[in-house]
């Protein structure tokens, strides 16, 4: 039997997963607190407007440069919420490793921080600090998005439906790479089709 004291010591032990949290948010947030670079002094442009309702629901991570808490994630889905104080829900999910790995699953939390295009965000895993995130490709049936950082050290493609045309897919690395980020570095990412997800959960 565990004595008061091992019981106490091992509730006060950081969890693995708020460890990652921490970690991710230390990793992301290093533009934010050290102030914004840019690409040989050009600054990242982003779209010119977002209707942040239409935007709202879920998208598929198509590709990626991935954080190292993405590394291996398969059908990978942001889905974002407005909520009444004006802030954005977000849900990250993705299975661990293979289609059939474990489910992951975390809850940052979006800011708008540009009230005039909203496409520059901050998004907090936790408080007080609020990564970089901007809204550079965007297509007008908002189908398609790209999501870029001042740093280009990580870079989100994601779309409304788990797979995109090749044509799609290339104007979205297109911009990415007018911003200046190392295609090279780029990374699919496995999704199933949703005739597939449908199938599996039988």
């Amino acid at each position: 039997m565990r004595t008061m004291h091992e019981r106490s010591t091992r509730s006060a032990r950081p969890t693995r997963r708020a460890m990652l949290l921490a970690c991710a948010a230390s990793v992301l947030a290093t533009a934010c607190v050290s102030g914004c670079q840019t690409m040989n002094g050009r600054a990242m442009r982003s779209v010119d407007h977002v209707d942040i309702e239409r935007f709202m629901g879920p998208w598929y991570v198509i590709a990626n440069i991935p954080t190292f808490i993405e590394r291996g994630a398969h059908n990978a889905i942001e889905s974002y919420s407005r909520l009444p104080d004006g802030s954005i829900d977000t849900v990250f999910t993705f299975n661990d490793g293979a289609f059939d790995g474990p489910l992951k699953r975390y809850n940052p939390r979006g800011f708008v921080l540009d009230p005039v295009s909203n496409a520059i965000w901050g998004m907090r895993f936790i408080w007080p600090i609020k990564a970089d995130y901007r809204i550079i490709h965007l297509t007008p049936d908002y189908g398609v998005t790209v999501i870029g950082r001042e740093r280009r050290d990580y870079l989100w493609l994601m779309a409304r439906t788990p797979q995109i045309s090749e044509a799609a897919y290339q104007v979205a690395l297109d911009v990415a790479a007018r911003e200046g980020y190392d295609l090279s570095r780029v990374e699919r990412v496995p999704q199933q089709t949703l005739a597939e997800r449908v199938s599996r959960s039988r």
